[in-house]
This record gives structure tokens, sequence and C-alpha cells, in this order.
């Protein structure tokens, strides 16, 4: 006799290759389409006369308001605390350093490719060893700083040895890279520093994950806001959307699934742990890096590639070094936080 589909579905919410497969695929689907959309918003022309969205502002104030939405109804729905629990001050904080950091993030893709922009993002574990220190006093392994050194070697190779045919929209030569590279260096730190004090919120108040995302998220609705009022790019950016459809379109479905990945970054952590969180994070800018290069025909050169091996080789190394069982607690590190911090993903998508 057939089981029940109510005990069938039961059963797969309880096994866990279902679980971790759920998890991968939620991920992996989710920011890859965010990947893609994001690069061709910002390095695509639309419409017959070959026009640029230039307004990476609105495009953060869209995520941030869908985001804030979806995170106000969780809360609601789930009768969990909808009052702050830190002073707004703190949330601004988080706020104001998570605007500047995806700012940053969409103005770089002007200026280098999407491939050097992920890989270059695996650097965040220099700054997050530097920031870590500063705000919580914490302390690092040597193998630490050794495994961010060469992540930093192979980023820089990357970065340095583009290949001859990869071309940007705003492209000047060497200026472009130039600033391509200190807009990315700006979110590099910004990164840090969000993750780095959203971990400070999170031991210093007992704070739910959704509560923390709906002010953070809120606060930067409304900077974000005030932001494109004072540059005047609030109504040239609806004026673009509405001659594009096609802009407009990309627009929601990046605010969509930037929200989506957030449900299942969550699920990920709280069922299998940051380390494997990690693991598939590492592993999605690997695929992020090949589908970008296929579908948008970024040209790899060989520098590039043995930057790529040097920086992923680190990471998956640094992940089974960690995954070795220690004899004493008191031996581990932040290694798991510098990879991915477990609360900074909740909003720096």
């Amino acid at each position: 006799m057939a089981e029940p589909p109510s005990q069938l579905i039961q059963k797969l919410k309880e096994n866990y290759h279902f679980k971790m497969a759920f998890a991968v695929t939620g991920i992996m689907s989710t920011l890859l389409i965010y990947g893609v959309l994001q690069e061709k918003i910002m390095r695509v022309p639309y419409g017959p006369d070959k026009e640029y969205f230039k307004y990476s502002l609105f495009l953060v104030f869209c995520n941030r308001i869908t985001t804030s939405a979806v995170s106000a109804g969780v809360l609601l729905a789930s009768k969990k605390v909808v009052d702050p629990v830190a002073p707004l001050y703190k949330y601004a904080v988080v706020s104001v350093s998570n605007i500047l950091t995806t700012t940053c993030q969409y103005e770089a893709l002007k200026y280098v490719s999407f491939p050097v922009q992920t890989l270059a993002k695996c650097a965040k574990m220099i700054p997050v060893l530097i920031w870590g220190t500063v705000i919580m006093q914490k302390k690092y392994t040597g193998r630490d700083y050794l495994f961010a050194i060469f992540v930093t070697i192979g980023c820089s190779v990357f970065i340095l040895f583009p290949a001859a045919g990869d071309i940007s929209p705003y492209n000047r030569g060497r200026d472009s890279t130039v600033w391509g590279v200190s807009l990315m260096i700006g979110y590099l730190g910004f990164d840090g520093f969000t993750s780095t004090f959203q971990d400070k919120l999170f031991r210093g108040y007992d704070m739910e994950i959704h509560n923390q995302i709906f002010y953070t998220t809120l606060c930067s609705c409304m900077i974000s806001f005030t932001g494109l009022i004072l540059q005047g790019g609030l109504f040239m950016a609806i004026d673009f959307v509405s001659r594009h459809n096609d802009c407009f379109t990309d627009i929601i479905v990046l605010s969509t699934v930037a929200t989506i990945s957030q449900f299942f970054i969550s699920y990920t952590i709280r069922n299998f742990g940051a380390l494997t969180f990690a693991t598939i994070m590492t592993t999605r800018q690997l695929v992020s890096i090949l589908l970008s290069c296929v579908w948008f025909a970024h040209p790899l050169s060989s520098e590039q590639l043995i930057g790529a091996v040097i920086v992923f080789g680190s990471i998956y190394s640094k992940s089974y070094f960690k995954s070795k069982p220690k004899p004493l607690p008191s031996e581990e590190t932040e290694t798991e936080r510098i990879i991915s911090p477990r609360r900074s993903n909740a909003a720096a998508v």
C-alpha cells in the first residue's frame, strides 16, 4: 500500500540528502541568476540606442525594499519580536556600511568584469581579519593569515593579468582598471566591517536574524531613497526603466532572487553549519565565473587561470583543514567566520 503524501513529504523533510540537495540547489540557482542579472544590468546596453543603466543606488533601493517587506512579513507571520532589540543607530551603522558595500559592488562592474569581481570577493578574509581584531578583539592563528595571503596573491594575479579582449562599456584603459580595483577595495573594506559589526550585534543582543534584516534593510531603504533624491537619480532611473521594460523586469527578478537567497542561506547554516555553507558558496563563485565567461564571452588569460587555481585551491584547503577533528576545543580558530561570517549573509547579497 502506498504511503500517504503527507508522510512521504515528512520523510523527505527529515532526509539528510534531500535537505542537502534542497539547500545546494536553492543557493546555486538563486545566486547564479543574481550574478548573471547583476552583470547584465550594469554592463549590457538596453534598447536600439544602446543605453547603459547607470543608477546603482536605485538597484540597492529595490533590493532592500523587497527584502525589508518580506522580512516584515516573516516577523508578523511567525509572531516574533518586531520591536527593535538594539538602539536604532546601530542598525543604521550596519545599513550605511552595507549600502556602501553594495554600491561599490555595482559600480565596480562598470570597470571590471564579473569574473574579476567575483574572484576578488574571496579576498574579504583580509579585511575581516583586520576588523575582527580591531572591533571584536579576536585572535587568529598563523594558518588563517597564511591562507589569506595565498588568496590575496591569487586575486592579485587574476586582476593584474586580464585577457586582452576583456573590455567594459566604461573602458578607458589602465585608468578603468585602477578605478575598478579601487571600488573593489572599498567593497572589501566595507563588507568586512559590515559582517564584523553584525556579529558584534548578535553577540551583544538577543537578536533574531529576521529582526536585524528588517531594521537594517528598512534603514537602507530610507538612506538609499534619500541618496537618490539628492543625486537626482530617482526620476532618471524611473524614466529609464519605463522606456526599457526588459530592464524593469531584470530589476524585479534581481530583487526577488536576492530576497529568496536569504531563505536558503539561513536554512543551510541552520541545518548544516557555516563550514558547509562556505564550501557551497565557494563552489557557487567558481561556477559563477565559468558561467559568466561563457554567457558574456569573457576571455581568460593563462595567468588568470593560475590565479583562480591559487584562490580556490587555498579556500578548499582551508575548508579541509577546518573539517578535520581537533583534540581540544580551545584550539578552534575563527576560520569559519573568515570565509563567510555566519551572520553577514543576511544583508550583503
